[in-house]
């Protein structure tokens, strides 16, 4: 085979439909045209077909993973933007150790409100259930 087939090959497998990514990711394919609408994806497009490189595939990676620790589209956006324009990723890396302190204080602060809850739905069952064994024949 020679060099240019099999960098045709090797890029064939380097690129995903709508569809793969949808698949493989187990999501729809509504949210990753919502995501392209928020500018997070830049897919190729051959006529009106999307076609999503690697780059894309890694990028909604970041997304997927950004969403389920509770970032904001706009906190995984500014993220994003920051890995094109420093290269040295210095900034990046930065702002993803402020962020996540963020999201860390934020968390330990709904935890101690979660425990607080707890404790206090805890009481509320006790002593309702006390008063029910005081009424009780």
């Amino acid at each position: 085979m020679t060099e240019t087939a099999e960098r045709q090959g090797a890029d064939r497998h380097d690129l995903f439909s709508i569809a793969d990514l949808a698949r493989e990711f187990q999501i729809s394919t509504r949210t990753i045209r919502f995501y392209e609408s928020k500018g997070l994806l830049q897919p190729d497009r051959v006529g009106a077909t999307r076609v999503f490189r690697r780059r894309d595939r890694a990028r909604l990676i970041l997304i997927l993973r950004g969403k389920r620790l509770g970032f904001s589209l706009r906190d995984i956006s500014e993220y994003l933007s920051l890995y094109d324009a420093d290269r040295s990723r210095t900034a990046q890396v930065q702002l993803l150790l402020d962020k996540v302190d963020q999201r860390l204080d934020q968390l330990e602060s709904q935890k101690q409100d979660l425990e607080t809850t707890i404790s206090e739905l805890g009481e509320i069952r006790a002593l309702a259930a006390q008063r029910l064994h005081a009424e009780a024949p």
